[in-house]
């Protein structure tokens, strides 16, 4: 019998924008932001991202925005405590929006993953070249099962540069 979920990273990365002068979106900086998002039912109830980096019950904690990419591996981190997470919490969707407008498929080795941080295990993992012409993606949830938490992947692409234009599209996403 596997251990139930308790802890968890959802990691997003992505490569800075080349040096060319091809194109002005491809020369830009690339801003991706990761986002976890708390439900009660249908209701938005919390969030952690790259304006808000701890959730009011304190069980989401992004530790940072990543406004290029720089850096290897992961750029922008959410760490997601389940044992501090509001009890009424049904469902926490996981989003990637692409601030700065490019879309996924113009962004080199750009990638989210869910890894399970007590057995050191990458759950998921998603390519973001697969998503296409999108700025948006809903990643996966994790919702209360009868065993405990469970993660779903959903990696439905979405049009979405920043969280408010997102939330409403994920309706569909909570049931």
């Amino acid at each position: 019998m596997t251990e139930p979920l308790a802890h968890l990273t959802f990691g997003l990365g992505w490569d800075p924008a080349a040096d060319t002068t091809a194109s002005a979106l491809a020369s830009k900086d690339i801003d991706l932001n990761a986002a976890a998002l708390a439900f009660v039912g249908d209701n938005f109830t919390d969030v952690a991202y790259h304006e808000q980096l701890l959730s009011r019950d304190g069980a989401l904690r992004h530790h940072g925005d990543s406004v290029t990419g720089d850096g290897d591996g992961e750029n922008e981190v959410i760490v997601v405590d389940l044992t501090l997470l509001d009890p009424e919490v049904t469902t926490i969707v996981f989003l990637v929006t692409s601030y700065s407008g490019q879309r996924f498929s113009q962004i080199d080795r750009g990638f989210c993953r869910i890894v399970d941080n007590v057995t050191g295990i990458e759950l998921v993992r998603l390519e973001l070249a697969e998503v296409g012409l999108y700025t948006g993606i809903v990643f996966g949830k994790l919702h209360r099962s009868h065993q405990g938490w469970a993660f779903t992947l959903i990696g439905q692409p979405i049009v979405a540069q920043h969280l408010v234009d997102a939330v409403p599209q994920l309706a569909t996403y909570l049931g």
